[in-house]
């Protein structure tokens, strides 16, 4: 059940953790949140299939912990659907993803809002989000800081006209994230988050603090198949092109600060909406806008080619 009216914004944030088979990650994660000073918030996890424990694991930690625990169970459909479901359920006004292989500083969900409290009360409604930086074990800064120490922006200036580069981590308004859910298509297990970032970007500001809030463990990636490493997976490929495709569509107007990158879209539109099934040519309705139709065009000849190498790697691998 989700919240009802009664009970929306009972907390001041959800921190929400989706899990697949990360029983091993997960008392990291469990432990970071028992560390924090800040105690207005409940922890959502959604499971996306699990076959290891972990749901008594986390039964386990309900004696233990100060804050609320919910666990929530779905077939595995991707993270973008278990996403979906917990803006749906959650009980806090702003909404903090925390995956199952990283953590935060004890006064991560404090600094965080500190900020939000920080912006003007005529001005938060225009907002969305806090950001902040990623630290690794060390304490250094992952990925490229803000060109201020507190930035107001949004996803695709601090992309195209800022060039910052790096993953970043902070929360969405709850309420917010409720109008933007990802795109649900049957068969499709993954749709990048920075779809649904950059459609919020469109319509919300974000302010960017340069404080590391959130842990990267390097011990722990390498344990599921990314995209960039062995063959893309058809189920993936749609999610794929999808996101492209709204990189093409509603990104246009930056073009000229990263043609390559636009360029780059195009290519990968062709390669995945071919590897999809529908064929490129026929996807061209999903590219909205003229000029980015003619991009398109223009990137076909080398997306085609990608995905003929995709072909024959995806071959090699069944070979196998």
């Amino acid at each position: 059940m989700g919240c009802d009216v009664t009970r929306a914004g009972k907390y001041s944030f959800t921190v929400f953790t989706p899990t697949y088979n990360r029983r091993h990650t997960l008392p990291a994660v469990f432990e970071s949140l028992l560390a924090q000073t800040y105690r207005d918030f409940e922890w959502l996890i959604v499971d996306d299939g699990s076959m290891d424990g972990t749901e008594d694991l986390v039964a386990s930690w309900k004696t233990r912990a100060w804050f609320p625990i919910r666990y929530l169970y779905q077939k595995n459909s991707g993270k973008h659907i278990a996403m979906n479901v917990a803006a749906r359920e959650a009980c806090g006004d702003l909404f903090l993803t925390l995956d199952s292989d990283d953590t935060c500083v004890p006064e991560a969900l404090a600094r965080l809002k500190h900020h939000w409290d920080a912006i003007p009360d005529a001005q938060r409604m225009r907002f969305s989000a806090v950001t902040a930086l990623y630290v690794d074990e060390g304490g250094q800064v992952v990925g490229d800081r803000f060109p201020k120490d507190v930035l107001d922006s949004d996803s695709l200036e601090l992309c195209y006209r800022y060039k910052v580069r790096g993953e970043k981590w902070g929360f969405q308004r709850t309420d917010v994230l409720r109008q933007f859910p990802f795109p649900s298509v049957p068969g499709v297990s993954f749709v990048p988050e920075g779809l649904i970032w950059n459609a919020i970007a469109r319509c919300y500001k974000t302010r960017y603090i340069n404080e590391g809030l959130r842990v990267y463990h390097s011990r722990y990636q390498g344990h599921e198949l990314r995209l960039t490493e062995g063959p893309p997976k058809q189920s993936s490929a749609m999610g794929m092109a999808i996101w492209h495709a709204g990189i093409l569509s509603d990104e246009i107007e930056w073009f000229w600060h990263a043609p390559l990158k636009f360029f780059k879209s195009a290519v990968h539109y062709v390669r995945f909406s071919q590897l999809a099934g529908p064929g490129a040519w026929k996807e061209q309705r999903t590219v909205r806008t003229v000029a980015a139709r003619f991009l398109t065009w223009l990137a076909w000849p080398v997306g085609w080619l990608v995905y003929v190498l995709d072909r024959q790697r995806i071959r090699a691998n069944d070979a196998h």
